[in-house]
């Protein structure tokens, strides 16, 4: 066997042994994933959130107010109202309005983000446009619902929560469509 064989062969080795390691390490990511989001309190955001204390607390108002972001998306996205006085345990209904701007559909995905931080862990969302993707046609306008409860087991020091959603562009999904004038 040639020199160049054995340099091959061992490279091919080494090679075989990176792509295992490379796939199992693939498949180590979700348990890690998973632990993490025990150790941090993050949730799936994309399945609704479990109420588990359904009592109103009336000697407590809240101050929920809400705010909207696009990160590189050709949409205009406001909330219906700016903000809500509540009680904790109250069921709330509010909305946000988004319009596609561009002449092609556009598939986007909102991502939530609570203010202050502690606050994430006691608002529940029981129906949101953020459990799954939206697509808008062309210059579609569209009114989407968010349901919720505060949970009255948030500390009495919070008075006011920030519910932010920040929409991106789903990769992959826009269908743009060709110049006109050229060959094609």
């Amino acid at each position: 066997m040639s020199a160049q064989a054995r340099d091959n062969r061992r490279l091919l080795v080494r090679l075989g042994i990176a792509a295992v390691a490379m796939f199992g390490f693939g498949f180590a990511l979700v348990p890690f994933y998973e632990a993490i989001c025990q150790v941090t309190g993050l949730r799936n955001i994309l399945q609704p959130d479990v109420v588990e204390n359904t009592q109103v607390d009336a000697t407590r108002q809240l101050t929920v107010e809400f705010d909207a972001n696009t990160h590189d998306l050709a949409w205009r996205f406001r909330p219906l109202q700016r903000s809500v006085e509540i009680h904790p345990g109250e069921l709330v209904h509010i909305a946000y309005e988004v319009t596609n701007t561009r002449d092609v559909p556009i598939t986007g995905q909102a991502v939530p983000s609570y203010g202050p931080q502690v606050a994430g862990d006691y608002f529940r969302k029981l129906n949101c446009f953020c459990f799954e993707r939206q697509t808008l046609a062309p210059g579609e306008t569209r009114a989407m619902p968010v349901v919720f409860v505060v949970d009255s087991r948030l500390p009495r020091d919070v008075h006011t929560i920030t519910l932010s959603y920040t929409f991106f562009e789903v990769a992959g999904t826009r269908v743009d469509t060709p110049p006109s004038g050229g060959k094609g």
